[in-house]
């Protein structure tokens, strides 16, 4: 007989109103991934943005996700609770996307749904030219297919901000943006420049019917800066020119089979234009934009992003585990 609390725990986990969680670290034999599994019902592997932030921003907003999905979160290499890299010429588009095969084998998923939420959707983009066969549906979030496309994208928007705010912004990158300030500082942006990039530049683009009341330009300092420069580049947010140039997917994504949704908001920092053309490229792709949303769609408009993502994984409402 199982003793008493072994068995309530048991009992627990047995109820459909009780939502397992799993945490651990999958070894690639080159990175150590952290996961965090919850749920049930078909797999679907979450991948987030920055480069260099984690997974933690989406919660608790993809929480409801779950259940009808088992979603599995990961923190790219490099990144949150995942092992950093001596090296930053390892941190790759390509490299992370053989970490999310590494996990998807090591955790036994079988063929998989992703979703891929900003620098997370080109991410999903390369692991769906890559992997195909462990897809089974795709859905890309608030994401870009060139990064030629978004810097046109970050060119416009700097013209469109007031004459002040772009002079100062311009002021900064002038200087130089690392080497600042005392030795923990330098290798970070500056405060005056996240804010006038994070607080006031992008902030119209990240947020629009429910601006986080918690959002705070500096604690967003707080990610895997070593990745970010290698990845996005060191000259500031409006231009990419790490080695994310090589994001340029537009002749690759006519080859994709597998079912896709892509959804953008209406005043998003990764702009409807660029998610419209991605929808002509992957054939038989869905669109939807979120009306009074930035970037972070999930956070303006939380039920329409549910809805949208649990109606494509699973149109009929039946969500099997597989």
């Amino acid at each position: 007989m199982l003793p008493l609390a072994a068995a309530l725990t048991a009992a627990l986990l047995a109820s459909p109103s009780v939502l397992p969680i799993e945490q651990g670290f999958v070894d690639t034999g080159e990175v150590l991934v952290y996961y965090e599994a919850m749920g049930r019902g078909e797999p679907l592997v979450v991948l987030h943005g920055g480069p260099g932030a984690s997974h933690d921003y989406f919660l608790p907003y993809l929480m409801p996700l779950a259940r009808e999905n088992r979603l599995i979160f990961i923190d790219e290499r490099g990144s949150g609770r995942s092992e950093k890299l001596d090296d930053a010429k390892r941190y790759t588009v390509g490299a992370m996307a053989d970490d999310v095969e590494a996990v998807r084998q090591a955790l036994h998923l079988g063929t998989i749904n992703v979703l891929g939420h900003s620098y997370g959707g080109v991410l999903a983009q390369e692991y769906a030219v890559k992997y195909p066969k462990a897809l089974r549906k795709l859905v890309l979030c608030s994401t870009f297919h060139s990064t030629a496309a978004l810097n046109k994208v970050f060119d416009d928007m700097k013209k469109g901000m007031p004459a002040e705010l772009r002079e100062r912004i311009a002021k900064l990158e002038g200087e130089g943006l690392f080497g600042h300030g005392k030795s923990y500082q330098k290798n970070r942006y500056t405060d005056d420049y996240m804010t006038a990039a994070w607080g006031e530049g992008y902030f119209p683009y990240l947020y629009v019917r429910k601006p986080d009341p918690n959002f705070d330009p500096l604690a967003s300092g707080n990610m895997s800066w070593d990745l970010y420069r290698e990845m996005w580049g060191s000259h500031g947010e409006f231009i990419v020119d790490g080695n994310l140039v090589s994001a340029e997917y537009a002749d690759r994504l006519p080859s994709l089979k597998m079912p896709t949704l892509i959804t953008v908001g209406d005043h998003d920092e990764c702009a409807p234009t660029i998610a419209r053309d991605m929808q002509k490229l992957i054939p038989g792709s869905k669109l939807v934009v979120f009306p009074e949303s930035g970037h972070m769609t999930f956070v303006d408009q939380p039920a329409l992003f549910v809805s949208a993502v649990n109606g494509f994984l699973h149109p009929t409402g039946a969500a099997k585990a597989p």
